[in-house]
């Protein structure tokens, strides 16, 4: 991927908040101010043109004073004798020309990446990458290391008898230097809330990084109501909160499995600009319309302790005319950038979305896709993916079957990072870990920070070194490929909130 991803002659302008991330891409940074033009003949000029004059009448008798004071002052001296011009505007003095100061913001870092990338936070006039790309010089720049590794932040939920399933999903999903929150809700017994919390706090590894946190407090989560949208914007904001230097947010449930170890994914995605969103979505809702968009639903998890089905009014609404609906996977890998946006919402959007959207059937179907399409400054950077190999029933999709052994090479041959939905135990489980994690039965898979022994089956990640190690396997090929087509121009621009 290392060659791949450099072969190009397309310049990312970065703002000074990716320097660090996108350093290595560029063996030299150089920043360009180009010298002040000066007329020779008149070095006044230049000058005198930069100042605003007014018309205000009122300073008619100031100004005829200026004009008599400036006749008799003499001319500029020329160097060697040369004749200078008069000042262009008389009566006015020219000043003596002293140099700008310097402005670190003036100045922009050009980096060579991958492919045709969105700017995090594009201005008004232009919501495209393109209108700010400049031909590089060839032949690029090498890189002198690779590009730091990202750090991931997951939500890993589940409801009543998907605690051990949970914690299974946790220890194929950990890397020391990701952030994790897991959850069960509040229909689960207080005994596999107790269980849950009781294996993490003995976990020798789990503890010592302290990189998991358990949301305690369980929400009561509707899967088919707002809650779930709600139980979402909550782990979110507790991982803004605990610490800001991750970059992507993965929301998985207990019965979604990894396909690849994560050294594979941090490696693939430290090639990746930090403001792309991984969302399935589309504005051809369809069927969509009648049965979700205009009935209005409770969703009792608002208000009552006690987990019950949403309900239908009797009253029906029409589409909304303020923002264009979207629609599309539940799951979804979220820029922190996005996040930020909807958890502080310095613009309304965030805040209006989802007010709608609790009374909306499935709402963590439609909420974040309708935010970021809708709001300028995002919809540039989505890719339309959720990264997740799914085996849906006929139309019109709404429960996917449960992966088998029988699965196993379509999993393997979608190239997805994740797949789902997996009962629990089954034995794809025990394949998965096998041949694609490297995983041992109640490990943790096995990376380039794991420094610990493999002898008498000892699980080399009780040992914990260098964390900015990365060790890509098979995985970290496949995944490239993916990436490689999602992000190709027949499937990346055509396809953003469309």
């Amino acid at each position: 991927m290392h060659q791949k991803l450099l072969c190009t002659e397309i310049v990312y302008t970065m703002t000074p908040r990716d320097t660090d991330t996108c350093a290595s891409y560029s063996s030299s940074i150089k920043s360009i101010t180009p010298p002040p033009t000066t007329n020779l003949k008149n070095p006044h000029k230049q000058h005198l043109d930069s100042i605003p004059f007014h018309s205000d009448p009122r300073e008619g008798e100031k100004k005829r004073r200026r004009d008599e004071e400036a006749e008799k002052l003499p001319p500029p001296a020329a160097p060697n004798g040369a004749e200078v011009d008069p000042p262009t505007r008389p009566g006015v003095r020219p000043l003596p020309l002293r140099p700008l100061p310097h402005n670190p913001l003036h100045h922009r870092h050009h980096f060579p990446l991958p492919f045709l990338l969105p700017l995090r936070r594009p201005s008004p006039a232009s919501v495209f990458v393109e209108s700010r790309l400049r031909p590089l010089p060839l032949p690029l720049p090498l890189p002198t290391s690779p590009p730091p590794p990202p750090r991931l932040a997951y939500l890993v939920s589940g409801s009543s008898g998907d605690g051990l399933m949970l914690a299974r999903t946790l220890l194929a999903l950990y890397h020391p230097r990701n952030r994790y929150v897991v959850h069960l809700d509040l229909e689960s017994s207080p005994q596999e809330r107790l269980h849950l919390h009781r294996f993490l706090a003995n976990h020798p590894l789990l503890t010592s990084i302290g990189n998991v946190r358990m949301i305690t407090k369980a929400n009561l989560v509707t899967y088919r109501g707002p809650t779930m949208v709600a139980n979402t914007l909550h782990a979110a904001a507790l991982l803004l909160r605990d610490a800001a230097d991750w970059d992507w947010f993965i929301n998985l449930s207990a019965s979604d499995y990894p396909l690849v170890t994560q050294d594979d994914l941090l490696h693939t995605f430290s090639y990746l600009p930090r403001d792309l969103n991984f969302i399935d979505h589309t504005s051809d809702i369809g069927w969509k319309e009648y049965q979700r968009a205009k009935p209005i639903i409770i969703d009792p998890g608002l208000y009552m302790t006690k987990k019950a089905d949403v309900f239908w009014a009797t009253q029906r609404r029409s589409v909304p005319t303020a923002f264009k609906l979207f629609t599309g996977s539940a799951w979804m890998v979220l820029s922190r950038q996005f996040i930020d946006f909807c958890i502080w919402g310095w613009d309304n959007l965030p805040r209006t979305v989802l007010m709608y959207y609790a009374n909306f059937i499935s709402s963590p179907e439609g909420y974040f896709h309708t935010v970021i399409c809708n709001a300028q400054e995002f919809r540039n950077t989505t890719v339309n993916s959720d990264l997740h190999f799914i085996s849906w029933d006929n139309p019109p999709k709404q429960h996917p079957h449960h992966l088998t052994i029988d699965d196993m090479s379509r999993m393997i041959e979608s190239n997805a990072p994740f797949a789902r939905k997996f009962r629990r135990d089954d034995p794809v489980l025990d394949k998965v870990d096998s041949e694609l994690l490297f995983r041992g039965p109640g490990m943790l898979v096995p990376g380039g920070w794991c420094v610990g022994s493999r002898e008498n089956g000892s699980d080399p990640c009780s040992h914990v070194g260098n964390m900015t190690v990365i060790k890509p396997g098979p995985g970290a090929k496949r995944l490239e490929n993916l990436i490689l087509s999602l992000l190709s121009n027949e499937n990346f621009r055509p396809r953003q909130c469309k």
